[in-house]
């Protein structure tokens, strides 16, 4: 049986954090793991931010609902489910998701939890270390074969793991980087390189 594991931000929808920081001004909120590579450094920062702006977890989810997935992107998913089983891998958490998941038809989502009290965010809980990689390495030892996709640097490793791994509209340290990997820039290029790449050319 083959399994599909996606990334989402990047890949099905826009990025939340770089949103939140355009829709509410506060440009710190725009740094990824591309500028400070140290994730705990980085949320750490992000949740400062927030309390130092008076965010609330509630301001924040209204600023997702109103994203919506990059266009295309539902189609892609409905189309995918149709021919394979289909896993979200996401650094992302619930409380920020369950908006876009709603608009996607509610795919599996595995991701991290935020803490939260009296609707701040005080505070993070990782699923597990290494989690997009580990999740495919589980999926082996259900036996099941996985094709993945990811745009970047925190998606390389569940790329490697996969039997066979894309990456999606990547910025071009990645490509330069990590050339193994199909590149696809479209929706339709993603689903050729599903079909490549699936033993039952789905």
């Amino acid at each position: 049986m083959e399994l599909a594991c996606l990334d989402l931000e990047g890949v099905l929808v826009p990025e939340i954090w770089i949103n939140v920081a355009e829709r509410t001004g506060i440009a710190a909120l725009r740094l990824t793991t591309r500028d400070v590579p140290d994730y705990d450094q980085l949320m750490r920062g992000r949740l400062a931010l927030l309390d130092q702006h008076g965010l609330k977890l509630s301001d924040i989810q209204r600023v997702i609902a109103s994203m919506g997935p990059l266009e295309g992107a539902r189609e892609f998913l409905d189309w995918l489910r149709e021919r394979f089983q289909v896993v979200i891998l996401s650094d992302t958490y619930y409380e920020f998701a369950m908006p876009l998941m709603r608009q996607l038809g509610w795919p599996a989502l595995f991701c991290h939890r935020l803490e939260i009290v009296d609707d701040r965010v005080v505070g993070y809980t990782l699923r597990q270390a290494d989690s997009k990689q580990q999740a495919v390495r589980a999926f082996h030892s259900l036996n099941f074969r996985v094709i993945a996709a990811g745009d970047s640097y925190n998606d390389t490793a569940m790329l490697a793991e996969a039997e066979a791994g894309i990456l999606f509209r990547p910025p071009q340290n990645v490509i330069d980087e990590f050339p193994q990997f199909p590149v696809a820039r479209t929706f339709e290029e993603m689903r050729e390189e599903f079909r490549k790449a699936s033993m039952g050319s789905a």
